[in-house]
């Protein structure tokens, strides 16, 4: 049975493509850039090629092309205008927009093209940090909308991982580690999302630093057996939807009675949860962060 999701609402199309519903009406009935379908109570609803004629549209149009000089265009000519355009543009917009069909149509090959197209133009990092970043918070607001599923999530992210995975095995098979200094990167119980500590895990080998991951839902005493082997070391945790709010001052206040007995060990974290807290209150062995790049500055 195919799953693959084929049809989009209006209200889809918006969502994908940040269009406002009202003017793809009106570029419907002006222009006739789309020929949506209805339901037999009248709804429109579109198709994949409809959301991909759409985006094409909108990133012409958001790069200087006039609605009515698309309009006059060939469905290929409008392809081969994107890509010459996509060629010289400095936003990621294209990039984006394509990580998100191959996504939504489940298409590993349109990933990884896509993927391969952008190394020849930057390195990994720099397209982390440009695209990968910025479209994680797309798909974010798209899941919360119900414009995609959990599935389309987990297709994506998965890919992801994969390539830190693999960037991240090429740098820890030729640096150098200095082991003076340890970093320890886990994530609280229950807290799955580790993308954005895979990625600092990555940028602490790049700079010669030794890294230990320990990944998903570590409970704290089970960090506690790494004082008995290293005497400087930084923890570092990603709070996205844990600890929950209600209990973050507590299990900090847990994290730095068991964990925090030395000067040289600190904590660092970075998250969304943060905003639960008084930041001016943490101890001084806690440091927030409030972005990747700002906690990659300090190391």
């Amino acid at each position: 049975m195919n799953n693959v999701k084929s049809t989009f609402s209006i209200k889809d199309l918006e969502n994908l493509t940040g269009i406002k519903a009202h003017t793809i009406r009106i570029w419907e009935k002006r222009y006739n850039l789309l020929q949506p379908e209805r339901t037999d109570t009248n709804i429109r609803y579109y198709s994949l090629g409809n959301l991909q004629k759409l985006l094409n549209i909108s990133y012409l149009n958001n790069n200087g092309y006039k609605i009515s000089k698309i309009a006059s265009l060939e469905n290929d000519e409008v392809t081969k205008l994107v890509k010459e355009v996509a060629q010289s543009d400095q936003t990621n917009n294209h990039s984006i927009d394509t990580f998100k069909l191959s996504m939504l149509n489940f298409d590993q090959k349109l990933f990884y093209d896509t993927y391969e197209g952008l190394l020849k133009e930057k390195t990994f990092i720099e397209m982390f940090y440009q695209d990968f970043i910025p479209l994680l918070s797309e798909i974010g607001m798209l899941w919360q909308t119900d414009t995609i599923t959990p599935a389309h999530e987990h297709f994506l992210t998965s890919l992801i991982r994969q390539k830190i995975l693999i960037n991240t095995e090429k740098l820890q098979s030729k640096n150098q580690i200095d082991t003076n200094k340890v970093f320890v990167l886990y994530l609280p119980d229950n807290e799955v999302h580790e993308l954005g500590l895979m990625i600092i895990n990555h940028e602490i080998i790049a700079r010669g630093h030794q890294a230990i991951f320990l990944g998903q839902s570590v409970p704290l005493n089970s960090l506690k057996d790494l004082l008995s082997y290293y005497d400087d070391i930084t923890f570092v945790s990603y709070f996205t939807v844990k600890p929950e709010k209600e209990y973050i001052d507590e299990y900090l206040k847990d994290f730095s009675d068991n964990l925090l007995i030395e000067k040289s060990i600190k904590l660092w974290i970075i998250g969304r949860m943060l905003e639960e807290l008084d930041l001016n209150k943490l101890p001084k062995q806690i440091t927030p962060f409030n972005t990747i790049e700002e906690l990659v500055k300090k190391l």
